[in-house]
């Protein structure tokens, strides 16, 4: 049974009683005015269940708990072909492309937050003709004059209360999820491309099967027809050889399509059009395997691996973080400003005025704190929410490898068994050829061992396929060493 610790989000603040009303922060304000403090709850890494350090529950003869899933795990299959296939990938996949605009955006929000920790500036200046007659003093209509002003003004947020702080720690967990959410991308690219290049592979290797099945089902076609012109055998036995080559026939249209599918999903991948499917890609007629077990580690390394995982913990980080710049809305704002602006007409003589102002704003929404207290629920109900999915995707993590590594059990053991039928199949036939050479069954019997044969032969490549795309699944859903 999976236990969780609680994880309780604002239990204790570090500012004030809700219901006290007791400013704690603004007492250490006055001890120490620089100082500060940081408004709403610290965050701490939620709890994640305990069977996490353990070996997984499902543990294939052929994998290897013992040993870390390295970050480059295509190339365990020592295949120079994908190699060349992934590394184009990452560089040229548009889904890639997107996440690193992504990350680029969240590190310009995250110097946009950090700019609250210096003073804002503004500088402005212009100059003008003409006449204010609502100024003059004199008789008649004002002289037209030049005029030129000029003005700075300075303002600084002092953060006692930590708002800015946690925008900026806010900013920087967004950032880091994003940059999850990168690592994902990155993962989700290899992965789909290794299984696209393995099952173009295996389709190669299906075709090629199934055009040799079709082959040697003419050839008995052939061979049984002849019979029948002779009298050796019977219009039955020509339908029944004519079954099995029209079956076998039939299987090479959506074999072609498959392998067609396989190689344009790649070239996308890719970051390719259709035409220009890599011809290494087009050519493969054997899947790519990996000698030894599966390096697969366990839960514990699971979860640090795992982008998801880590971007649902950094976005209820940030989430944590918001409590805080809520709740800081509670208190006094304080701002210290300073401001010079200068005005000089020329046309009148010695008409220069300078000005200057400089002291702290206060601004502060007590007593009506209804709109705050309900951001701040807003905000709590946020970051619980948060909890809740980072717990969710902590299972769901588990789940998924432990059903691959399920499923590539179950296609190991699948492929053992269709490989030995498939080499009785082949000495069955082998057999029936000599039994009817030497005159002691028919060719019903040999047509029945060479299309159980050809069945066979058929069935193991299609499994060769489910074990390579099935331990693909188990890289991606180890999280493919990042």
């Amino acid at each position: 049974m999976l236990n969780f610790k609680s994880f309780f989000i604002g239990e204790t603040f570090s500012l004030m009683s809700f219901r006290g009303m007791r400013p704690t922060c603004l007492a250490m304000a006055v001890s120490a005015f620089v100082a500060g403090c940081s408004s709403g709850p610290d965050y701490k890494t939620p709890s994640t269940p305990d069977p996490v350090g353990a070996s997984f529950v499902s543990q294939p003869g052929s994998v290897d708990s013992n040993k870390m899933l390295p970050t480059q795990w295509w190339k365990l299959y020592q295949d120079p072909t994908l190699e060349l296939l992934v590394e184009e990938a990452l560089k040229a996949n548009t889904d890639l492309r997107v996440a690193l605009a992504n990350i680029d955006r969240s590190r310009a929000v995250y110097g946009e937050a950090r700019s609250g920790q210096y003073p804002a500036t503004q500088v402005s200046a212009g100059v003008g003709y003409g006449r204010d007659q609502t100024s003059w003093s004199g008789t008649g209509q004002a002289p037209s004059q030049w005029h030129s002003t000029g003005g700075l003004d300075i303002a600084y947020e002092v953060d006692l209360f930590g708002r800015v702080r946690r925008d900026i720690e806010a900013a920087q967990y967004d950032a880091d999820a994003v940059a999850a959410a990168y690592d994902a991308t990155r993962l989700v690219v290899v992965a789909e491309t290794t299984r696209s290049y393995v099952d173009a592979c295996a389709y190669g290797e299906s075709m090629e099967i199934t055009q040799s099945s079709i082959e040697l089902a003419q050839k008995n076609l052939s061979i049984i027809s002849s019979q029948q012109q002779v009298g050796a055998a019977s219009r039955l036995d020509v339908e029944r050889a004519g079954l099995t080559l029209a079956r076998t026939q039939a299987t090479l249209p959506l074999l072609r399509h498959q392998h067609d599918a396989a190689l344009f999903e790649l070239a996308a991948l890719m970051g390719r059009t259709p035409s220009q499917i890599p011809d290494a890609a087009k050519v493969c007629t054997k899947a790519p395997e990996i000698a030894g077990k599966l390096p697969v580690g366990n839960g514990a390394n699971l979860l640090r691996r795992r982008p998801d995982v880590r971007q649902a913990e950094r976005r209820l980080a940030a989430d944590t973080a918001r409590i805080g710049v809520s709740v800081a809305d509670l208190y006094p704002q304080i701002t210290l400003g300073a401001s010079v602006n200068y005005l000089r007409n020329d046309n009148l003589k010695g008409d220069r005025v300078w000005s200057f102002s400089l002291g702290p704003l206060i601004s502060w929404s007590f007593p009506n704190t209804m709109v705050v207290r309900s951001h701040i629920a807003q905000a709590k109900a946020k970051s619980a929410a948060s909890l809740a999915s980072f717990h969710g995707t902590v299972l769901n993590a588990l789940k998924e490898a432990e059903q691959s590594l399920s499923a590539y059990n179950a296609a190991m053991e699948q492929r053992d068994a269709l490989i030995e039928a498939r080499n009785r199949a082949a000495s069955a036939a082998s057999l029936a050829d000599e039994r009817y050479s030497g005159g002691s069954i028919s060719y019903l019997n040999v047509l029945v061992a060479q299309a159980s044969l050809i069945d066979a032969r058929a069935e193991v490549v299609a499994s060769d396929q489910r074990v390579g795309a099935s331990r693909v699944s188990v890289f991606k859903a180890l999280g493919g060493g990042w």
